[in-house]
């Protein structure tokens, strides 16, 4: 049940958003109108909770990582620290943990590759990438619009789209580019980030980036130095397009995105500071993504199809530093050794298709996506390092259809899917290869008063099939691998968009939204202090808030906010908090901008409800940080974007909320940027 806040905040929110305002168009389920006041982009007209990071907001964070760049948005933590390696993205409670990168109710795709999947013990999301590859960034918060995108997502979707060459071209023929420096204190970090774009024709164009990062130990609030928190990776992106055909209803889009560490003598533990039990290694981490899409959009409502086929891989390697573990010696250290002086590689090849057409039936019009996917994820065997290997073939058909009739669309979803695993070893005792299916689906119902004001509602099923990870002998492993975790997610909420409505010229987004999850059947958590008991079923309910005004003279408000509560039920009957909840945060931006010449703001960060690790409860913190990009146009600077920013001004000492005990967040920083474009 939610909680008496909750439930006033809802209140005041409705309230607010009962103001009258100009008529909008409402654009529905599948096409979303994206609507900008201040920095962040809001998607309005959509039952989906979906926020969009673009690139403009992406270098103005000027962020470390990915992870980094979407923990602003409503629901969503950074886990374990600021590394590429080491941080995680949870989502409403889901995804990365204290103990993985990943409990498989996430989904996190770069141009359309899945990617992050892997449970490895002691390890981040594997979203490892660079900020800089990507020109937008969706995250959808929730289970209803996941069903193009995967089963078992409580969560929610992570979706990167890589940059391409006609950024840099303004779509016309010739060449294009930028080159970007950026110098932080903290940490001493250096990026340069170098685009090279060509377009010989209107009809072909093509890529080349490369981004190299380099950060020493970063120092947290109180000056002290955090351990393992130093990276240099260098990423690339190769990137084309052709368009062809009758009336250029055709295109063939390759990318190729790799980011590339090699790390000496560092912690084997990603989420610690030092060795530790585990002691050092030598580690070099290779990811890779490798996607060909082609589209055919002709002249037609019926056809507009994407045929996606992509391919993941991911390489660690690691090599154990002798002397660095107090374990040697000791029984348990072959264990160890066989743990961290391994190779681990994860490939996963997948094709998906699908159509939206657009019909009318009668009075009702109906925007409809079909389509199927077929996937193959390939694991190397690596038993003693708590990695099975394997392969998990699926296939899955899904149908999301928007039906609009007046005021009121309709918008059911479902989606089938089918799984086959393999073990990689010859297994004793037991099957070695297990199938299993689901069906799962969703309703979302949205009402537009046709005056800005519109609610909305949906109620969302799904259940997240065994996985590679579960493979053994054991009572314990054959029990999840049999066993379907299932789900169930209720939202309601309303939204608002006008102009004109405190003043001339302004104009107001707001969006609210609570939801309710409940997960049972749990096969990837245990109960405290255990190995082998799962929990029996976790709740969670929170609100989310996203907001943003902005004025006719350039003054701007952006507001994102969570409220939320969890609790985990053990088979014993008794609870505790749910371990990953998110905190209570409240994240306000107030700024200025003067034309596209220069924009000035300072963000406010204030948590609340906050937990380590180990769940012991942390203070409420606030940090402070300040922006500022300058966008000269005339003399020497002219074409050259100017960034500042200041994070942590007052150099608050905190731990983030889920973070290790020893993983303190970074101290203040000051970052400078400077991008020409040509």
């Amino acid at each position: 049940m939610l909680t008496p806040m909750l439930r006033g905040t809802t209140a005041l929110v409705c309230l607010s958003l009962a103001a009258p305002v100009a008529a909008q168009d409402d654009p529905g389920f599948l096409g979303t109108l994206i609507l900008t006041a201040g920095k962040r982009d809001l998607s309005f007209g959509t039952a989906l909770s979906r926020s969009v990071v673009d690139e403009t907001e992406i270098q103005d964070r000027q962020a470390s990582t990915v992870a980094q760049l979407i923990d602003s948005v409503p629901g969503v933590t950074l886990v374990n620290g600021t590394t590429p390696q080491g941080s995680g993205i949870n989502i409403r409670g889901f995804g990365a943990n204290t103990t993985f990168g990943s409990d498989q109710k996430i989904a996190v795709q770069v141009d359309g590759a899945s990617v992050g999947s892997e449970e490895l013990y002691r390890i981040g999301t594997q979203l490892f990438t660079d900020p800089f590859l990507y020109r937008q960034v969706d995250v959808l918060r929730g289970t209803i619009g996941s069903f193009a995108y995967g089963s078992g997502i409580v969560g929610g979707v992570v979706s990167l789209e890589t940059k391409d060459a006609s950024d840099f071209t303004d779509g016309q023929t010739g060449f294009g580019g930028s080159q970007t420096f950026e110098l932080s204190s903290n940490g001493s970090g250096k990026v340069s980030s170098t685009n090279l774009a060509w377009m010989p024709t209107e009809r072909a164009e093509f890529l080349l980036n490369y981004t190299l990062r380099d950060q020493d130990d970063l120092t947290d609030g109180n000056g002290d130095t955090i351990g393992n928190s130093a990276f240099r990776t260098p990423s690339y992106l190769a990137k084309g397009k052709v368009t062809f055909g009758q009336d250029d209803a055709q295109s063939l889009t390759f990318s190729h995105t790799r980011t590339l560490a090699d790390d000496k003598d560092v912690p084997y533990d990603q989420f610690a500071t030092d060795g530790g039990s585990f002691g050092n290694v030598d580690r070099v981490t290779d990811t890779a993504q490798t996607v060909l899409e082609y589209r055919f959009d002709p002249a037609s409502d019926l056809i507009d199809l994407r045929a996606n086929l992509s391919h993941a891989d991911q390489r660690i390697e690691y090599d154990y530093i002798a002397g660095s573990s107090p374990l040697e010696g000791t029984p348990s250290f072959p264990f160890l050794v066989n743990t961290v002086d391994a190779e681990q590689r994860y490939e996963t090849t997948k094709l998906s298709v699908s159509n939206r057409a657009l019909f009318s039936t009668g009075d009702v019009s109906h925007d409809m996506l079909a389509g199927f996917d077929l996937q193959r994820r390939e694991r190397a065997d690596n038993t003693a390092a708590g990695a099975p290997g394997g392969t998990n073939d699926r296939f899955a058909v899904f149908v999301v259809d928007e039906m609009s009739f007046g005021r009121v669309t309709l918008t059911p979803a479902l989606r089938y899917e089918t799984s086959r695993i393999e073990s990689a070893a010859s297994l004793v005792g037991v099957p070695n290869t297990y199938e299993s299916d689901a069906l799962m689906g969703g309703v979302a119902l949205s009402y537009d008063f046709d005056n800005g004001l519109s609610v909305f509602g949906s109620a969302a099923y799904t259940e997240g099939l065994p996985i590679i990870d579960d493979l053994g002998t054991s009572e314990t492993a054959q029990r999840r691998i049999g066993m379907p975790e299932k789900s169930h997610t209720f939202e309601v909420g309303a939204e608002y968009a006008g102009d004109d409505v405190f003043a001339p010229g302004d104009r107001l987004t707001l969006r609210g939204t609570l939801y309710q999850t409940e997960l049972w059947d749990i096969t990837s958590y245990t109960v405290s202090e255990s190995t082998s008991a799962e929990l029996e079923r976790v709740e969670t309910s929170g609100f989310e808030l996203e907001a943003s005004y902005g004025m006719a003279n350039g003054f701007y408000v952006d507001v994102a906010g969570h409220l939320g509560e969890g609790t985990e039920f053990n088979p014993d009957g008794s609870s505790t908090t749910w371990r990953n909840s998110p905190a209570d945060r409240l994240q306000v931006a107030l700024g200025r901008k003067w034309d596209d010449h220069l924009d000035l703001s300072w963000e406010i960060v204030q948590a609340a409800d906050r937990r380590d690790a180990l769940g012991a409860d942390l203070s409420d913190s606030t940090v402070h940080n300040l922006r500022a990009t300058w966008r000269p146009d005339r003399g020497l600077l002219d074409g050259t974007d100017v960034r500042f920013g200041i994070e942590n001004v007052l150099d608050a000492d905190y731990l983030s909320h889920l973070s290790s005990p020893t993983r303190k967040a970074p101290g203040r920083s000051v970052k400078l940027s400077l991008t020409t474009t040509f």
